[in-house]
């Protein structure tokens, strides 16, 4: 058994599609960001970043006590490690994947994010912010929609962690702006994972996006903001002040 330490986000979907894929048994324990759940002591010692996705797995392959992980593409080469499944053997085409894998996680991600946040939470327009953020993803984007006319999946024509990874954050691309129409590599592309069943019952009701994550203007009350970006945040690594 695997507790998933989940937030229905982006990241949050990238794992629970992961083990939907590979056929895990696990527990779905749900926080609400907004409300600070992933801030408490406890949690600290299964993510000491206080950040979401985060798994404790009950029976690990290396054996001993349970085993926490955090940092969605840790855990997902995590999860294909254990299982044998959804990273190449071959090594050529593993490399790839995890180069692609990286790519997400060191690039589109943040940019993704940085975008987001300064069109939807930012408490006034920073336009060189927004324009900084929106047209370094536009670059990622055509990256990953030249990619994809190159081959069926990132990591050539096997399916793995590394289309995980980048999947769910195009399924809210809507929000910043991103018109997948633009794209016609990467919309064959969603749509054809779109219509994997563990896709789907990776992201069914209980881990879809709620409507106050997916808001244009976001206008978090000050706790909100506080247990987001402020005070709170901050203050829950212990040391900081």
């Amino acid at each position: 058994m695997i507790d998933l330490h989940f937030s229905a986000t982006p990241n949050g979907q990238k794992i629970s599609i992961a083990l939907e894929e590979m056929g895990l048994d696990y527990r779905l324990i749900s926080y609400d960001i907004f409300e600070g759940d992933h801030l408490t002591p406890e949690f600290d010692r299964i993510n000491p970043n206080h950040k979401l996705p985060a798994i404790v797995d009950h029976d690990p392959p290396f054996g001993g006590e349970p085993h926490a992980v955090f940092e969605s593409g840790a855990i997902l080469q995590y999860l294909a490690d254990k299982t044998g499944m959804l990273l190449p053997d071959d090594p050529r085409a593993r490399s790839v994947a995890l180069q692609w894998l990286t790519w997400q996680v060191a690039g589109l991600g943040p940019m993704g994010g940085q975008a987001s946040h300064f069109r939807r939470y930012a408490p006034e327009p920073i336009p060189y912010a927004i324009e900084r953020y929106s047209r370094e993803l536009d670059r990622l984007m055509q990256v990953l929609e030249n990619r994809l006319g190159q081959a069926e999946y990132l990591a050539g024509a096997e399916f793995s962690i590394a289309d995980i990874a980048i999947w769910p954050g195009r399924s809210a691309a809507g929000v910043v702006g991103i018109d997948l129409a633009r794209f016609p590599n990467t919309h064959r592309w969603y749509q054809a994972i779109a219509a994997r069943p563990a896709v789907q019952r990776g992201r069914s009701a209980d881990k879809a996006f709620p409507d106050k994550y997916m808001q244009l203007n976001a206008r978090l009350s000050s706790a909100q903001w506080s247990n987001m970006f402020g005070d709170r945040m901050h203050s829950a690594v212990p040391g900081r002040p």
